[in-house]
């Protein structure tokens, strides 16, 4: 038994970033590729000179998708929902049923109607609990231009530019939250990557609930993680297989590969969660963001670097890196920290 408790830790609010680095590779990089050194002090503008001919970096080219709707109800009470997905067989966006979160979920019981102003048509109709925190939810007309992306709740400054909480390699709408880790990537710093011999590669896993919902239970191994959509492409696999060194930029990233090399199935759902003494196949090296105390990211993290990710995480505190979303960024080996 693992208590979730061990993966809390003291994260002062002021560590907690509230806009992007500019220019993106600006953003910090702590880096723990050699378990016998010390950890350096980079920027990710250095991220090609740490790769070699042979690797192979995969990123997640999914694109978020504005998704929270801030609705009302007949009486004037406000009610957010956010969107997580269609359902199945519903397509990707429009009218249909969906997947969501409803808040304030207590007041808002099934059939309840939402509009986008008291008196307008109705936009949603809430359906029954799914009974793991989503609700069963009917659009019923056009969102556009009453959506927004969803900022996580800890960033209270409004973002001027919302293609900033976009990657500059986003292809695919379907994600709630942005795959954060690639959010300091630029296209000068992927173009450089290749320059030094390591091929670029993508996948694409929808973020959802299971990213950014946090652990709720005593025991990290009750928790369980809400099925995402993914997709690995033939030729991602392929050449991870003959890689000198895969790095996978993010969480998500690293469980499409996993997914796809645990099941065999190139696409499809997954629920899987990576924690404890999980047997990697395929990654080798983890670009990642600072992530939240008690967060299914950092028990992935302390399964791939071991358990001297408290060192790594002190060592950013006391210099001042930034956390979270909008924060800087760590490069580290598998089980590369004692």
């Amino acid at each position: 038994m693992v208590a979730t408790a061990r993966f809390d830790y003291p994260l002062p609010s002021d560590a907690i970033a509230q806009v992007p680095a500019e220019p993106r590779e600006a953003a910090r990089l702590l880096v723990a590729l050699d378990p016998a050194g010390t950890p350096l002090h980079l920027c990710v503008r250095d991220l090609p000179d740490l790769l070699r001919p042979g690797d192979v970096v995969v990123v997640n080219e999914t694109r978020v998708r504005p998704s929270r709707l801030r609705l009302r109800k007949a009486s004037g009470g406000h009610v957010e929902v956010l969107l997580l997905e269609p359902s199945a067989g519903e397509g990707d966006a429009g009218v249909g049923e969906w997947e969501a979160m409803v808040r304030p979920a207590r007041r808002t019981p099934p059939g309840t109607r939402l509009s986008a102003e008291p008196g307008g048509p109705a936009l949603v109709e809430v359906g029954e609990a799914r009974g793991d925190g989503t609700f069963a939810v009917r659009v019923l007309g056009d969102f556009d231009g009453h959506a927004d992306v969803a900022l996580p709740p800890y960033i209270t400054a409004g973002l001027a530019d919302p293609e900033r909480y976009q990657t500059v390699y986003a292809r695919r709408p379907g994600s709630v939250a942005a795959p954060t880790a690639g959010l300091h990537l630029s296209r000068a710093v992927l173009d450089r990557c290749r320059g030094r011999g390591a091929e670029i590669h993508t996948v694409d896993l929808a973020v959802g609930m299971a990213t950014f919902r946090p652990l709720q239970v005593d025991r990290v191994e009750d928790h369980v993680m809400h099925a995402e959509r993914y997709d690995v492409p033939a030729a991602t696999l392929e050449a991870c297989r003959g890689a000198e060194r895969v790095v996978a930029v993010g969480t998500t990233t690293v469980r499409a590969l996993e997914s796809a090399a645990a099941t065999g199935e190139l696409s499809g759902r997954t629920s899987l969660f990576i924690a404890g003494d999980y047997p990697f196949r395929v990654v080798d090296a983890l670009l990642t963001n600072f992530h939240q105390p008690r967060s299914s990211l950092l028990v992935l993290l302390a399964a791939f670097a071991g358990d001297g990710w408290r060192r790594l995480y002190d060592v950013a505190l006391a210099e001042g890196y930034r956390f979270l979303s909008f924060g800087d960024a760590m490069l580290v080996a598998h089980r590369s920290v004692p």
